[in-house]
């Protein structure tokens, strides 16, 4: 059976409140008492007009720039991919910088993603845009978005066959073009094929120099 009252209804023997917000017509169970029904339904009344209803002000406070150093803080810090997390992200910021969270649509998205194909391969714009999508699934597991705009944007596909190997006089016109810190590092890369993440992730406990052995704990084959 039902009751109405300004608002407020009975069914059962909980009372319920039924109210608009966003567009959007709500109802909540408060429970048996019917006083505290109408208090709820009157803070409810105050939160839409004050613009405060459930997330929406929440979401709308969180800027992008502002959200992507907590997670780089909270999600990449301790990665191999880190500063690679961090380049991405100065990238986005460029364009998604003072943006809130919920105003990032798939267009959006979808505009980022063409211009960086204009200036950059596939692969390196897919990159980007797996970073990005990480971005918003973990703004919705904190709770900071609802939705992930870059759900519905496909990845390019990616020729990932080797062209070919560089010749021994590009090999010796690459470290000699090198400056005094990075030669070792492209050093080691040439002689072993290591990957950049694996090479600035080494420790000295990983290099047996009388054996000339490196050992890669976690690599991606």
């Amino acid at each position: 059976r039902w009751q109405m009252a300004k608002g407020i209804f009975l069914k059962g023997k909980n009372w319920y409140i039924d109210y608009y917000a966003d567009g959007r017509r709500r109802r909540e169970m408060v429970g048996p008492n019917k006083e505290l029904a109408e208090k709820v339904l009157m803070k409810r009344k105050v939160e839409v007009a004050e613009g405060k209803f459930l997330d929406i002000k929440k979401e709308e406070r969180v800027k992008f720039d502002d959200f992507s150093a907590e997670y780089l803080e909270l999600h990449s810090k301790h990665k191999k991919s880190y500063y690679t997390d961090c380049k991405i992200v100065s990238l986005l910021n460029k364009t998604f910088g003072g943006k809130y969270l919920y105003e990032i649509t798939s267009l959006d998205v979808d505009k980022f993603k063409s211009k960086r194909a204009s200036e950059v391969s596939p692969a390196t714009v897919n990159r980007s845009l797996g970073v990005f999508k990480t971005m918003f699934n973990r703004a919705i597991v904190w709770g900071r978005v609802q939705n992930n705009p870059c759900k519905a944007v496909k990845l390019f596909k990616e020729n990932n066959q080797r062209l070919r190997f560089l010749e021994k006089e590009e090999i010796d016109r690459l470290l000699v073009n090198c400056n005094e810190r990075l030669r070792p590092i492209v050093a080691v890369a040439l002689h072993t094929g290591m990957r950049k993440g694996e090479i600035l992730g080494l420790k000295w406990r990983d290099v047996d120099i009388q054996r000339k052995t490196i050992h890669l704990l976690d690599t991606k084959n």
